[in-house]
Order: structure tokens, then sequence, then C-alpha cells
């Protein structure tokens, strides 16, 4: 049986598709896990906030800028 180190390298040495295929069955077999009300929840949410940035009531900003912003509230 492999360690984990050397499952991560086997699967690092797969072709991208591959892995890609893998990631998405890994993260499949974690889902089962996932309480569904919470679930319904963050979809509804995530629904709302396309819908805002789609309607332009919010103006989306990147991952960087935002990142930017929790450091400099954090540091106060």
């Amino acid at each position: 049986m492999l360690s984990v180190e050397e499952l991560i390298q086997e699967a690092l040495s797969l072709p991208n598709a591959t892995r890609v295929f893998l990631v998405e069955k890994l993260i499949e077999s974690l889902e089962s896990d996932i309480d569904q009300n919470i679930q319904k929840s963050w979809n509804t949410e995530a629904k709302k906030r396309r819908d805002e940035i789609r309607n332009h009531t919010v103006e989306p900003i990147s991952g960087e800028i935002a990142l930017a912003q929790i450091r400099q509230i954090l540091e106060k």
C-alpha cells in the first residue's frame, strides 16, 4: 500500500485530465457527508450573490483586493 506522500506523487504525475477526474471523484466522496440543509442554504446564498452581480446591485472585486481589505481590517 502506498503512503500518502507516494500517493500524492503518483497523482501529480498523472495527465491533467486524469487529475481533474480524480479530484472530482474525491470531492464527490466527501459530499455525501454534507448536511443537505446547509448545502441548500449555501446554494441559495450563491444564487443570490450571482443575481446581485448580474443585476449590478453589487460590484464584484478581485480575490486579491478582498484579501488585502481583510488583512487591513485584521491589522487594526
